[in-house]
């Protein structure tokens, strides 16, 4: 308490040591903190929800999103670790559309270029395809991270290998040629 009577300070987020993976904690037998959940026998998976229509959309330039693809490769890497239950649909919604309007500006820049010609002055001036690309780059970066966390997290089986994030470049070049 602050000497003028409100609460500041104190802990911020994010400090402090790191959790511990699931599959770590049951490894080590140390299961405190932690909640696991039973797996019974006759478990049926969910099958992946329909991919919305605005994520099928075609595009103005005539091309067609790799959204629906994206959320397909994501939603069969969480099923095959268990985890497609606890993650939120609309979180895979995000990623997967950030993914494609990055790709998408990519696109654009590799057909019209880096630079591009200033509105007012007429100079030669960054092309706004380059700071869109980064923005959805860092969007698609941000959604996976808390896709991969809640695996990390949750996951009571081994979460290495590849994974949908591994093959966005992949997609991207395939796109090119």
């Amino acid at each position: 308490m602050a000497k003028d009577g409100t609460a500041r300070g104190g802990p911020r987020p994010g400090t402090g040591p790191k959790r511990k993976p699931l599959v770590e904690k049951l490894e080590a037998g140390n299961l405190e903190g932690a909640t696991v959940f039973p797996i019974p026998d006759d478990l049926e998976g969910w099958d992946m929800p329909p991919v919305k229509e605005y994520m099928k959309a075609r595009q103005k330039n005539g091309k067609d999103l790799v959204a629906p693809q994206i959320y397909k490769e994501t939603w069969e890497w969480l099923k095959a670790r268990n985890c497609e239950k606890i993650v939120n649909p609309q979180l895979l919604e995000e990623y997967a559309m950030a993914v494609s309007r990055w790709i998408q500006c990519e696109d654009a820049i590799s057909e019209f270029g880096f630079l591009a010609k200033h509105p007012t002055t007429g100079m030669a001036t960054t092309s706004p395809y380059v700071n869109m690309a980064q923005n959805f780059q860092k969007q698609m970066n941000n959604a996976w991270y808390q896709i991969y966390q809640i695996v990390r997290e949750n996951c009571s089986v081994a979460y290495s290998g590849p994974n949908p994030q591994d093959n966005v470049m992949e997609i991207l070049l395939n796109r090119k040629g």
